[in-house]
Parts: C-alpha cells; sequence; structure tokens
C-alpha cells in the first residue's frame, strides 16, 4: 500500500529532526544535564567525568596557570647540590696546629723577654720557691689593698696608690756611705763588731763590712743586726698609723729597747730616695726600681716623686 506523498514528507521530516536531536542528547546525559540551547557546553559544577583524567587535562590549563604564575620558579633552592654548598668540611683553616697560637701570650717563666733583671741578681729558679717567697715578700702592711694588683706571669704587685713612672736617678749619703760590693783596704777606729747568726760584720756610719782578702767589703745590712746610733742623715718614714721606720742608705730600722735593728722593709712605706746599686726593672708594662730583693714602685705624692715599697705575691698553680 502506497502512502501519499505528503504523509511520507512529514515522517522525513520528524525523522531529520529526530535525528539531529540525537547528538545534543547524548551529551547531555554525558554532562548530566540538559543540552545548552546556544550550542556551548558549561563546565560541570559536581561529579566525575566519564572519561576521568581526559576531560580534566583539556579544562584546566588555564586553571593551572592562574594558581601557580610564572614567578613560582623563584621558590626553589638554588643549592640543591651538597658539595658546592659546604665547602667548608674541606677548609684548611679547621686545622688548627700547634704552631699557630703564639708564645708571647703567655710568658715563659723560665725566658721573660719583658722582665729583665740585674746582672748580679740573677732569675732565681722554680726549685729555689722558699727562697723566692723570701726575698720578694716584704713585712705585710696590717692595712687592707683597696686597688686591684698589677699581675704578670706568676706574680702579683700591691701597692696603695696609682703608678706613676719617673726615671730613676741614685741618692748619694755622702763620703761615708758606700754601696754594696764596694771595697776598702781599711776600716776607721769608729768601726764596730757585730755577730749575726755566727758571721762578724763590722759597721760603721750605716754601713756594713764583712772582711776579705786584704780589706772589707760591702754587704747587705743582716736583718737582726742593732746598733746603738744612727747617722745624721736618717729619716723617719712612715709605716703605718702605729709604727714607724728609721731610714737611711737603704736600710730599715726599728727602735728597740736595745738600740736600732734591722727589719725588712714594710709594704706600702713610701720614700723619697734610692741608693746607688737600685736599677730599673721592666715587669710587664711597668717599670719598678729594684734594690736588692725588695721592688719600689714609683709614684707621685704631693707633687714629688716618691717611691712605694711593693708587696709581692706568687699566684697559687
Amino acid at each position: 500500500m502506497m502512502m501519499n506523498p505528503p504523509k511520507l514528507k512529514l515522517i522525513l521530516g520528524i525523522c531529520i529532526c529526530l535525528l539531529m536531536l540525537i547528538p545534543d542528547s547524548l551529551t547531555a546525559q554525558r554532562l548530566r544535564h540538559a543540552p545548552s540551547r546556544g550550542g556551548v557546553q558549561s563546565r560541570p559544577t559536581s561529579g566525575r567525568s566519564i572519561n576521568g583524567g581526559a576531560q580534566k587535562s583539556r579544562q584546566r590549563p588555564n586553571f593551572n596557570n592562574t594558581r601557580r604564575p610564572q614567578s613560582r620558579p623563584s621558590q626553589a633552592r638554588p643549592n640543591t647540590s651538597r658539595p658546592t654548598s659546604r665547602p667548608s668540611y674541606n677548609r684548611p683553616s679547621n686545622s688548627r696546629p700547634s704552631t699557630t697560637r703564639p708564645s708571647t701570650n703567655r710568658p715563659n717563666y723560665e725566658n721573660r723577654p719583658n722582665h729583665s733583671r740585674p746582672v748580679n741578681h740573677p732569675r732565681p729558679s722554680v726549685n729555689n720557691r722558699v727562697n723566692i717567697r723570701r726575698s720578694t715578700v716584704v713585712i705585710r702592711n696590717p692595712r687592707p689593698y683597696y686597688r686591684p694588683p698589677y699581675s704578670y706571669g706568676r706574680y702579683r704587685y700591691y701597692c696603695y696608690r696609682p703608678y706613676y713612672y719617673h726615671p730613676f736617678r741614685p741618692y748619694y749619703w755622702g763620703p761615708a756611705w758606700h754601696p754594696w760590693g764596694f771595697f776598702v783596704a781599711s776600716l776607721a777606729a769608729t768601726a764596730i763588731v757585730i755577730s749575726i747568726e755566727n758571721q762578724r760584720y763590722h759597721y760603721d756610719n750605716g754601713v756594713y763590712y764583712v772582711q776579705s782578702n786584704n780589706g772589707y767589703t760591702v754587704v747587705e745590712p743582716p736583718v737582726g743586726a742593732t746598733v746603738q746610733t744612727l747617722p745624721k742623715e736618717t729619716t723617719t718614714v712612715v709605716v703605718n698609723e702605729t709604727t714607724n721606720n728609721y731610714y737611711y742608705g737603704g736600710t730599715y730600722y726599728e727602735k728597740t729597747d736595745e738600740g736600732y735593728t734591722v727589719v725588712p722593709p714594710t709594704a706600702g712605706t713610701i720614700v723619697e730616695n734610692l741608693p746607688e746599686g737600685a736599677e730599673e726593672v721592666k715587669i710587664g708594662h711597668q717599670t719598678y726600681v729594684q734594690y736588692g730583693e725588695t721592688y719600689y714602685q714609683p709614684i707621685q705624692l704631693d707633687g714629688k716623686n716618691m717611691y712605694e715599697v711593693v708587696q709581692v705575691e706568687e699566684e697559687e698553680n
């Protein structure tokens, strides 16, 4: 049975319309929303696409460029290579040989370049510590020291007054006085004999002699020797608030019932003059005057150049 041409055309038109609508229906089913009217597909709001990562790779390039700008590579670590970032393992300065430390920071006790002494008073050895204490420690003053000591090497030098350097000039006590080591062929008739610890001394006008070959040699006054008179040039020096000493030619005397007894100098005693035989001694960066085994610090008192007896103490190890 044949159809009428008008009906046939209508059926064909409907089929053509259905064929045109099939792709939009399939796309809407795949994206799970209705087909757009303008033919532009909108981005899905939720869910995963059927094609998985393939659909994301087509739709996220611009999104990744927005989240991570081109300046992001600056956050990368440039020094990722450890051998070049830590060259200190091979630095030669890490090795500390023993020769790099100069020995002048802690001067050797046996060879101090800045601590010279007179030739006739050699430096005592370490094994002679008992003599070091006797020769460098004077009578301790009962007054406390309020000034810190000057330290050098293994010794501390205590003084009450500030250090004030002035050149040393020996004082001349007159023709009757002689320095230690001076030799005379004979003595005056006024000389007397003093015996101290089985040693005979001859005393005359503030000077002490011992007999030697064909004469007499001036020596250091022995501690404990007592004489009845002192030279007229003797001066009085203040030791502390209660004690005074008598001073002549570098020797100190104390008044006793028997007379005037030779005593060691007391720390803190101030004298104006030191005799011939005393010498300047460089100790570190300070200069002292040494007479025998006693050290004197140069000071200034009331505008006059004076010397203060220094108390020397050996530092404990």
